[in-house]
């Protein structure tokens, strides 16, 4: 027996497990499992399938990861839960399937931070390098972009887009799209400013963090509306395309900006 699978952990004929995995006692590792390398399950912890976990995980004790979606129209059909490498999810944390109504599986990237008590609910879109603190949800169909951070007890609803490198505040109510670079708190959130401290952390130059604070200004700050700075600001991006991610995330919004 691997010395590294605990003998009261269940794990299906079913499952894939990689080399040098962990597995605490009690889990449960259901059908259509796959875990990469070095990933460590802990006690107690439930993985559902169709469940794919990339390499060098650490998936904390009592998290259910890859149940079916909190979805009353789910019939069971064969969705899926996609993680990627080198994540932590902590204690208590679920993360769901797809749905079919959606494009069918719910994707967490690589080197996420995911604490205490999240909820990743159904057809969500997770980048990388992300910070959820204790307590966020996200409701069904919630895309969240590389760098992002979501303060403690955050909500966001069904289909709003979190942009790249954005900050939730703790306790906020993301209702409409937070754009990307945005700092907003509140509920519903509104904007607070840029997350000038997340991006000089991350190598941002100083003309960097001025241009896009500038974009904000032009969005939040001159009364503009939407489509009229989105082209000032699409104007702009060739010379500063450091605003290309800003810009893109005002185009693909669906909900609505919030401002």
């Amino acid at each position: 027996m691997n010395e590294a699978i605990h003998p009261t952990a269940i794990i299906s004929d079913k499952a894939e497990i990689g080399d040098d995995v962990e597995v605490g006692a009690y889990a449960v590792i259901g059908d259509d499992v796959t875990i990469g390398a070095r990933t460590v399950i802990g006690s107690h912890v439930v993985v559902n399938g169709p469940t794919t976990i990339g390499e060098d995980n650490h998936i904390y004790q009592f998290a259910s990861v890859g149940d079916d979606p909190q979805d009353k129209k789910y019939a069971n059909e064969p969705t899926r839960l996609t993680i990627g490498d080198r994540n932590t999810i902590r204690e208590y944390c679920t993360l769901s399937r797809g749905t079919v109504q959606d494009a069918g599986e719910t994707i967490l990237g690589d080197d996420n931070w995911i604490m205490a008590y999240v909820h990743i609910a159904h057809d969500c879109v997770v980048g990388n390098n992300t910070i959820m603190a204790n307590n966020t949800t996200l409701a069904g169909h919630v895309h969240v972009g590389d760098w992002a951070i979501c303060g403690g007890f955050s909500g966001v609803h069904q289909f709003c887009k979190i942009g790249a490198h954005s900050f939730l505040g703790m306790y906020s109510g993301a209702n409409r799209d937070v754009p990307a670079y945005v700092m907003m708190s509140g509920q519903p959130a509104v904007p607070k400013g840029i997350n000038s401290e997340g991006l000089k952390r991350r190598g941002f130059s100083a003309e960097q963090i001025r241009n896009i604070k500038n974009a904000y200004r032009i969005l939040y700050r001159q009364g503009k509306k939407l489509d009229e700075a989105i082209e000032e600001i699409a104007a702009l991006v060739d010379a500063e395309p450091e605003l290309s991610v800003f810009l893109d995330s005002l185009r693909a919004s669906e909900r609505g900006v919030a401002r």
